[in-house]
């Protein structure tokens, strides 16, 4: 693949996949859910402005730190114009997110303690289990595994040692 010229206003997709290190089908998928544009030429080739490449930076970094794309293209459409998001910008956008990574943090954190538990005991032992859920008692609070995704059961679950999370069912 032929390196565009430092000074070359446009990129083709190849160029813009080689310098990112994003698959051009990635970027055809970015830009289908509008996190990037191009132009088309009359050839009807893709054509990107040299400042996606920082934009397409911006949608890594956010998805390497497990923030979900909904969020990138919301954060993305508040910036004035599509204009590509600013090193300011990225400060501001990340600490909105802190919030949501704490979380997410908290929620691998109490996966991995109880997983281990749950991988020892091969579900040989459901008197026991950590992630049981008898009779269906958590559906109420909501769907999914409930006592590895609130924040309350954590708060519960550290007041209660290990192996205690069953006793009042």
């Amino acid at each position: 693949m032929d390196n565009p010229p430092f000074d070359a206003k446009e990129l083709t997709v190849g160029q813009l996949a080689a310098r990112s290190g994003v698959a051009i089908t990635a970027l055809h998928f970015y830009e289908r859910k509008g996190l990037i544009h191009s132009r088309r030429t009359s050839g009807n080739q893709r054509r990107y402005q040299r400042d996606t490449l920082r934009r397409v930076s911006f949608i890594r970094v956010a998805q390497r730190v497990g923030i979900p794309l909904r969020m990138v293209a919301e954060a993305l459409d508040t910036l004035p114009e599509g204009r590509t998001p600013t090193r300011d910008d990225w400060a501001e956008l990340s600490a909105q997110w802190r919030d949501e990574l704490d979380l997410r943090i908290d929620q691998m954190t109490r996966l991995r303690d109880r997983l281990s538990d749950c991988i020892g005991c091969g579900c040989l032992s459901l008197d026991r289990c950590l992630l049981r859920n008898r009779d269906d008692r958590l559906g109420e609070i909501g769907p999914g595994p409930r006592h590895l995704l609130t924040r309350r059961l954590a708060a519960e679950s550290r007041a209660n040692p290990p192996g205690r999370l069953d006793d009042d069912e």
